[in-house]
């Protein structure tokens, strides 16, 4: 069913970025093209550098589509973008701010609808609200006003709640969006419907038929010149508190009674408060982490973490990431989840993979010139997004020889079916208040609450070990001996070609 976007302005702090410029405004256009955006729309970008409105316009025209066939319809969009040079840290500017959104809307005839995006450094995610607050730009009365805040939230579990706290001092939960884009892949959204439409999977969903569930997220590009930031990240901060563990939640939920917001929120924090402790003592049993060293990949020589540029020459931060964990509930009583996310690797690639159970009895015997494993689901995110089936069929010729063969889905296979972007859908999202796809505040904090004691622990406890591993493999072998009685999918870039060794 499809909703209404009411008329509105789109405020983001820190229009000079990088985001701005490469998803924001691309997406804010893509959604214009399809006429999602309301006729009444502008987009107001805020930052500290001297800019009109033309030469903002003229910044952005370069991440926009070069097409001539649609050069008149940028020249309606850009139409549609106003800049505002403002010191977002200055309490005494922010009048201006207020005035200026009032000029917009009375010039374009829109309603005071405002949505502020911070694009900015975390620093100013308390400092922001608190501002708008101040000219009462936090106001609901008769127009909505909504605040998107980009991750990191909090560095741990104090500041996340610190940081909640503070917005919830200037803003309800329900006009805070917390973004995670990759929530907004159609491929995880595509997860709820795998589940709850199909009369084939989800009575299997659970400990009676699935021996384990595995979610990789592999980069093959390494710090990329932000060794400074990663260095105060790493993989557990950077990827697993928010990215891979809303991925656990969304495969690993209760049904929820509606599909609303809350409801799905509601099951997703459930998930969390089911997870097993892992206890300080207990985490190099649970959880492997390694960095990149230096190597060879298809005969370039590559540095190591420790080489790149604002990283320690002895940093213990992980730049990979594998980790074994349990949800106590009646659906996934003793069935292990196995978490694996890094730098370096072979392949970019994201997928959640539900390895099923083997039947009880061996009938066809164990041929080793044929090959053929448990049954798989895997749920593909990125990239060549879709979903493959594995299962054992009889190879032809005599004999019971049993080899796994695919059945897959390719997004790519619906024929003039537009895949919308993360933030595509995201900002869609929001503009429609429509908050299922966003993280909810007490989520995070579960997140943080989960992950705190590994953290603390690879603090306290320096004997605990960071392994190398040579870039451009899958990480350090020991990682190996968290999956029991299986072992880790090697994915390839496409969806379909896997194996231990494939063209990557």
């Amino acid at each position: 069913m499809k909703k209404n976007t009411d008329p509105h302005i789109l405020v983001i702090f820190g229009a000079s970025g990088d985001l701005t410029k490469r998803k924001l405004v691309p997406a804010l256009f893509e959604l214009y093209r399809q006429k999602l955006l309301p006729e009444q729309f502008a987009v107001l970008g805020v930052s500290r550098t001297e800019l009109s409105d033309a030469e903002f316009r003229t910044r952005m025209t370069d991440f926009l589509p070069q097409e001539e066939d649609k050069s008149s319809l940028i020249n309606q969009f850009l139409d549609k973008l106003f800049y505002q040079s403002l010191s977002t840290s200055d309490v005494y500017e922010y009048p201006i701010l207020k005035d200026r959104l009032a000029s917009i809307s009375k010039a374009n005839n829109i309603p005071e609808n405002y949505i502020f995006y911070l694009s900015t450094p975390p620093s100013l995610y308390e400092i922001i609200p608190e501002n708008l607050a101040g000219v009462d730009l936090n106001k609901t009365d008769d127009d909505f006003r909504r605040l998107i805040v980009e991750k990191p939230f909090g560095i741990n579990l104090e500041s996340a709640k610190a940081l909640n706290k503070n917005l919830l001092n200037y803003f309800n939960e329900d006009q805070i969006y917390r973004i995670d884009h990759y929530l907004g892949k159609e491929s995880v959204q595509n997860m709820l419907v795998t589940r709850f439409s199909n009369g084939i999977f989800e009575p299997i969903w659970n400990h009676n038929f699935i021996h384990h569930v595995e979610i990789t997220s592999a980069e093959s590009l390494g710090v990329e010149g932000r060794g400074g930031y990663y260095e105060n990240s790493g993989a557990m901060r950077d990827m697993v508190q928010n990215h891979l563990m809303q991925l656990v939640g969304m495969v690993a939920m209760e049904p929820p009674v509606v599909v609303e917001a809350d409801a799905i929120r509601n099951e997703v924090l459930k998930v969390f408060q089911s997870l097993r402790p892992i206890k300080k003592d207990e985490v190099e049993n649970h959880v492997i982490r390694g960095q990149y060293i230096e190597s060879h990949i298809k005969g370039e020589l590559v540095k190591g973490y420790r080489q790149e540029k604002g990283v320690n020459p002895e940093s213990r931060t992980e730049t990979f990431l594998a980790m074994k964990f349990h949800i106590d509930n009646w659906r996934w009583s003793g069935v292990p989840f196995y978490i694996r996310t890094g730098k370096k690797l072979p392949t970019r690639v994201t997928e959640v993979v539900i390895h099923f159970k083997k039947p009880p009895m061996h009938l066809f015997g164990e041929n080793p010139a044929y090959r053929h494993t448990n049954n798989q689901l895997v749920i593909r995110i990125q990239p060549d997004e879709g979903i493959l089936l594995k299962f054992g069929m009889k190879v032809p010729g005599a004999g019971f020889n049993v080899q796994t063969v695919n059945m897959d889905f390719h997004y790519d296979d619906l024929a003039d079916v537009h895949l919308p972007s993360a933030y595509e859908r995201l900002l869609l999202d929001c503009m429609q208040g429509d908050a299922t796809l966003y993280a909810r505040g007490d989520a995070v904090e579960k997140a943080w609450e989960y992950v705190q004691p590994i953290l603390d622990a690879w603090k306290e406890r320096p004997d605990i070990p960071v392994y190398g591993y040579p870039a451009g493999s899958w990480g350090p072998d020991v990682a190996d001996n968290l999956v029991d009685g299986s072992s880790w999918r090697y994915p390839c870039k496409n969806l379909s070609d896997d194996g231990n060794y494939c063209e990557l």
